[in-house]
């Protein structure tokens, strides 16, 4: 069953003090939120497999977000967004210093504009592959090499890891590579692994869509390299079975422990990044 954001973001305050295992875990005092979508109507949108999101504007991201101690982030175009950055470009305009952009380009895209997205944010090029973004990996590789000689971009792919298991050799040498939501399955957690080794970055995020045992993950990602994971609230998490709750944050420490957290939570998202100037 697929709770609404009402259901699932009820009373989820308490949940954050509380922990998730009775133990008490206090807030993080800031955070670098690696994953988040803004939906705003004013601005295109692509139904994608027949879906349309809801509205859910920068002001409704703000709303929840400040209360939870997130004061940066990167704001990532989704499936709905096609290759549409305008609204991309208004928000980040918005948020100011220590926000930066996550986009998806066609794969014409002139090196020139590559160059401009850089320079009012954008961190990194998204690729799709878990509703259809690309049609090879050969596309994937040769448009992620163009983009990070031209923008300095690193690659980030929403997928079900399992399925790159026969392209991770490739995968391993881009110049920087981040898989979204802990790589989504079981089954894709030893590729997931074998690609932190070999330099990759796993975002922390999207704990109500997965299906893994998110506990393990992290710890498994975690003793293979600490500094490749980066927290994401995946908030307005269109499409998961749930919505991203606070009690995840919870979650996070009690699994990584508070230095470690501490560092999944900021240092590691400013770093991937690239944020020198953020508030906190």
């Amino acid at each position: 069953m697929i709770l609404s954001r009402r259901q699932a973001l009820r009373g989820v305050s308490a949940l954050m003090l509380a922990g998730v295992a009775g133990k008490a875990v206090a807030a993080p005092s800031r955070i670098f939120d690696s994953h988040l979508h803004i939906i705003d109507h004013r601005f295109p949108i692509v139904p994608n497999q027949g879906y349309t999101p809801p509205d859910f504007p920068l002001s409704a991201y703000l709303a929840e977000a400040k209360p939870l101690g997130i004061v940066a982030g990167a704001v990532v175009s989704g499936s709905f967004h096609g290759f549409d950055q305008t609204y991309l470009r208004a928000a980040l305009a918005q948020l100011g210093a220590g926000w930066v952009g996550v986009t998806q380009v066609a794969n014409e895209i002139p090196d020139g504009e590559i160059k401009e997205l850089a320079s009012i944010g954008v961190r990194a090029l998204r690729f799709n592959m878990f509703r259809g973004r690309i049609d090879s990996v050969d596309e994937l590789v040769s448009l992620a090499t163009r983009a990070h000689a031209a923008g300095g971009w690193h690659a980030e792919i929403y997928a079900d890891a399992a399925a790159l298991k026969p392209h991770a050799d490739r995968l391993a040498k881009l110049p920087q590579l981040v898989i979204d939501h802990l790589g989504m399955t079981a089954e894709g957690l030893p590729v997931v692994l074998d690609l932190v080794a070999a330099g990759a970055k796993v975002k922390a995020s999207g704990f109500g869509r997965v299906k893994l045992d998110v506990p393990k993950a992290l710890e498994q990602i975690a003793a293979k390299n600490p500094a490749a994971l980066v927290f994401g609230s995946d908030i307005p998490s269109t499409r998961a079975a749930r919505p991203f709750m606070p009690s995840d944050i919870s979650l996070v420490e009690q699994v990584l422990g508070a230095e470690l957290a501490a560092k999944v939570f900021w240092d590691n998202g400013l770093a991937l990044y690239r944020v020198a100037d953020a508030r906190g």
